[in-house]
């Protein structure tokens, strides 16, 4: 019953790109040591009415006033600030999602904040100080465990400073989302053939110098990720793929031949196939249900296939 007492009025919040501070949106309550407190203080002041106790009157309600100022001051420790979250970026099913959250604080100096994912409870919670007109920032992560494209979880922000008798906090549901690609397919099966793009060589030509297309000896500038590492621990002399050479070939990622039984499965396996194909330089295509991605290569293709197979969905 409390649970879902507690997820309607989650829902109920409206989400945002910010938020502010202010009396509205901040809670607070006694702590477990602010009850003990309490309970201390009504004893005290029982015992001085029981022995007619001035310096007890006063030594109660001394304390009691303390406690008062400490409440004040931690429900003003969290008021003013706004917290906003930066995009987090994608990850891969089964990965920790970072989110970054800043505090802008236009007043003075804040202790003692935390921050965490609300059903998270206190697990996980991020603490930072903020300077005064100055900003600070906090990393909270939190597992995605399905592809697609995931609203932000709901965030707290709490505080028990200064005397750690009152907890104020608010909830926060920001408005950002985060892409989640499918879980790549480990041990990664093997990339389908190839084939020759059209109007390029049909098979590997002798080039001058005596170089073959596909491979060629190591030059200045070739970056590690060119290197045929096998082949250079075999002869000792570094070897680099040749770039012309694979210009000339097409690799084509189709669903078709993922030949799993399940369609979460079979972009599991394309995921993988989409990182070999990057790591080796590939050019290569993808091609889905209903969907097709011309063969490019490169960092912003890698992006744009597991893009396409996080949000594809099965007609």
């Amino acid at each position: 019953m409390i649970e879902r007492l507690r997820t309607y009025l989650e829902n109920r919040l409206p989400r945002s790109d910010s938020w502010t501070l202010g009396q509205g949106n901040i809670y607070i309550l006694p702590t477990r040591a602010g009850w003990a407190y309490a309970l201390t203080l009504i004893v005290m002041l029982l015992a001085s009415i029981n022995y007619q106790l001035n310096l007890g009157f006063a030594l109660t309600f001394l304390l009691g006033g303390a406690g008062l100022v400490g409440m004040v001051q931690t429900h003003a420790n969290l008021r003013g600030l706004t917290l906003r979250v930066k995009s987090p970026q994608p990850v891969f099913a089964g990965e920790r999602a970072q989110l970054e959250v800043v505090l802008s604080n236009p007043g003075r100096e804040r202790n003692g904040l935390g921050l965490g994912i609300y059903r998270a409870g206190a697990q996980g919670m991020a603490w930072v100080d903020v300077p005064m007109q100055g900003s600070g920032s906090a990393r909270l992560a939190f597992v995605p465990s399905t592809r697609g494209l995931h609203e932000l979880p709901t965030l707290m922000a709490e505080t028990h400073f200064p005397l750690g008798l009152f907890r104020a906090w608010t909830v926060w549901r920001p408005a950002g989302q985060v892409l989640v690609y499918p879980r790549p397919e480990h041990p990664a099966h093997a990339l389908p053939s190839s084939q020759a793009a059209p109007g390029g060589p049909p098979q590997a030509q002798v080039r001058s110098g005596g170089e073959f297309d596909g491979v060629r000896a190591y030059r200045r500038g070739d970056t590690l990720r060119q290197v045929v590492w096998k082949k250079t621990a075999k002869s000792g002399e570094m070897v680099s793929r040749d770039t012309s050479a694979s210009a000339s070939r097409e690799l084509w990622l189709d669903y078709q031949l993922a030949t799993l039984p399940e369609s979460e499965a079979r972009l599991s396996r394309l995921a993988a196939w989409v990182l070999a194909a990057e790591q080796r330089g590939t050019s290569f295509g993808l091609r889905l249900p209903g969907q097709e991605l011309a063969c490019a290569s490169g960092e912003v293709q890698r992006r744009a296939a597991l893009e396409a197979l996080a949000l594809w969905q099965a007609a």
